[in-house]
């Protein structure tokens, strides 16, 4: 994609989706670090409290068919904890409303049902054209490979870039993503 399109997509973007704590000049060429979520109990998450850590975004909802994926998260979470991957988890009450939860409900029906300890934020659009600027840079840096439903993953690398684009059908255990994972970690 020429620079001059992304600009215009970011610009176009920025605009529908009103103001952000960054804007679409300075999102050219970005990183994930200079975006920050809304945390469940209130107050912002900054990525750039994961700085040099590889980080997996996942919008989710608790009340989709993909539900269950939460559980292949954890799995994920605590598998790779260690190493420095953190995990996050969106949910986006994008696609059908399967989020009709809001705030600690969200947190507490994601542990109760599916065992999750890995961060979630609070209730966040992730689709076009009023997306959250992380993931309105998601899609100027991966055209093509933005959510379609509920449980499509992104794989930030330790600097900050977006190393990969996982469609919902990839569960979180799925071996194209452990590799992508785990070669995010093994990078310096």
């Amino acid at each position: 994609m020429s620079l001059l399109r992304r600009e215009a997509i970011l610009l176009i973007g920025g605009a529908l989706a009103g103001a952000t704590s960054v804007s679409a000049t300075e999102r050219t060429g970005a990183r994930a670090g200079a975006f920050a979520f809304d945390r469940t109990e209130g107050g912002p998450f900054p990525l750039s409290d994961l700085a040099g850590k590889p980080i997996l975004v996942v919008n989710t909802a608790t009340a989709c068919g993909f539900a269950g994926q939460l559980a292949g998260l954890q799995t994920v979470w605590t598998r790779f904890q260690d190493r420095g991957l953190t995990v996050i988890g969106v949910p986006s009450p994008d696609f059908g409303n399967q989020e009709p939860l809001d705030g600690a409900a969200i947190v507490e029906a994601a542990r109760r049902n599916h065992g999750v300890t890995f961060p979630m934020t609070a209730k966040t659009r992730v689709r076009m054209p009023n997306a959250h600027p992380f993931y309105q840079w998601a899609a100027a840096e991966k055209p093509g490979e933005t959510p379609r439903w509920n449980f499509h993953k992104y794989l930030v690398a330790r600097d900050g870039s977006l190393a990969g684009a996982f469609a919902t059908q990839v569960e979180p255990t799925d071996p194209r993503l452990i590799s992508a994972i785990a070669a995010a970690l093994d990078a310096a």
